[in-house]
């Protein structure tokens, strides 16, 4: 079995990795680059086959749907079958329509299950269920020709799901040959200290809702759908209306889960904002619309109820915001990555809340592990070999794992 990575050995993001076996190839991610300016096909790897026409690459494994890890199947024939968790490819396929730009939706193929093993030609893929901040997310046991290759995906310990990260450590595969693991926060200080649990953000979200007078804007990822919980929670803690568009109640219903919030709860209310009314009459998204639309309100609504709700917020709201006069007293919150904010795409964004005199308030917690439980990781599996990827500081494994081996971008090599 031969491996090639083909994006990811030195940066974070991108991902992608090519293994062999037996003439017949497996592709593990097909991530768009983190300082991708736009979704274009000139980020594709130079990996044969993309075109659908080269009956060697039987199919793509997406880990988890964040766009650093499946963005660029926009670029690569839809006759090449892509094999993900069933709830990711739902929200990865419902969320496209909406986005601007290019956002892809997954072609078909097989849903993985965790825990259960599925054969592709030569390999043999075996899920496991962890805990990120991207829903549906799987590390992978690959096996073949009687090698065994384990790729982390992004996982770690401090999310809602936690139990499942555990459940993998305290019950690894065993006799494993090679471990491909993430090392995201190798690059932040005091990485090795404990990230904030999601009940930590949850504990911070109540005090920052309960001490503001005005509207509150948070402003995240709809598809963190633990962060959709935490934010839920601490809106009835707060005896707050948590205020969602209907890309949001689109992608909550896509996870199958009625166990997590949904756009017919008691305290939740849809209010569509204009961009989005017209994006709903040009697709002729009536019916979708109707199907979310048990506790619709409108502008006067949203204006009486402002100063006792939590918007999820998009920029696609500011404009509505503005014509109901509901800024006074408003407050942002700041919930995802924190490099984002500086990205050129959000400038209008920072002048818009510089110009209503609102300032930002930072409330977010890693998708990553720490060095620890890195640590913790490895010495669970207790590969021969630890190769990394998804990480800026690959040289830094060398310091903390005595059996790292370095392979940079592009670069064959044997299991």
């Amino acid at each position: 079995m031969k491996v090639c990575i083909h994006r990811g050995s030195k940066e974070i993001g991108g991902s992608c990795v090519e293994i062999v076996s037996h003439s017949k190839r497996l592709l593990i991610d097909m991530g768009l680059p983190l300082d991708a300016e736009h979704n274009e096909s000139k980020y594709l790897p130079n990996i044969p086959g993309l075109d659908g026409k080269d009956n060697s690459l039987l199919g793509i494994v997406i880990s988890h749907p964040h766009m650093d890890h499946y963005g660029l199947l926009a670029h690569i024939s839809p006759d090449i079958p892509v094999i993900m968790g069933g709830s990711a490819r739902r929200i990865a396929t419902e969320a496209s329509r909406f986005l601007p730009g290019t956002w892809p939706a997954p072609s078909a193929g097989i849903d993985l299950v965790s825990g259960q093993p599925l054969s592709i030609g030569p390999f043999t893929i075996t899920p496991f269920l962890v805990d990120h901040s991207g829903y549906d997310s799987y590390a992978l046991l690959i096996e073949s020709n009687g090698k065994r290759l384990f790729y982390s995906g992004d996982f770690r310990t401090h999310g809602r799901k936690s139990k499942m990260t555990e459940k993998l450590i305290s019950n690894p595969p065993k006799n494993i040959d090679i471990l491909l693991m993430e090392g995201t926060t190798l690059e932040r200080n005091g990485s090795s200290k404990a990230f904030p649990t999601e009940t930590d953000i949850e504990n911070r979200l109540v005090e920052a809702f309960s001490a503001n007078t005005g509207l509150t804007m948070v402003h995240g990822s709809s598809q963190n759908i633990d962060r959709m919980v935490s934010i839920f929670r601490a809106c009835k803690r707060t005896g707050k209306t948590l205020i969602i568009d209907l890309y949001t109640a689109v992608v909550l219903e896509a996870t199958g889960n009625r166990n997590i919030p949904h756009s017919d709860w008691p305290g939740i209310a849809l209010y569509i904002p204009q961009k989005q009314r017209i994006q709903i009459k040009n697709n002729e998204w009536f019916d979708l619309l109707k199907k979310h639309s048990k506790n619709r309100i409108f502008m006067e609504t949203f204006q009486k109820i402002a100063n006792n709700s939590v918007l999820m917020f998009r920029p696609a709201h500011m404009r509505d915001l503005e014509k109901a006069d509901i800024l006074y007293d408003a407050q942002y919150i700041f919930s995802q990555w924190e490099g984002y904010w500086g990205f050129e795409s959000n400038q209008y964004l920072r002048e818009w809340l510089a110009g209503h005199g609102i300032p930002k308030n930072s409330i977010h917690t890693s998708g990553h592990a720490n060095i620890s439980d890195l640590k913790r990781f490895a010495g669970a599996l207790k590969p021969r070999k630890i190769v990394p990827i998804h990480t800026s500081m690959p040289e830094s494994y060398k310091d903390i794992f005595s059996n790292a081996e370095l392979h940079p971008d592009g670069e064959y090599w044997e299991v």
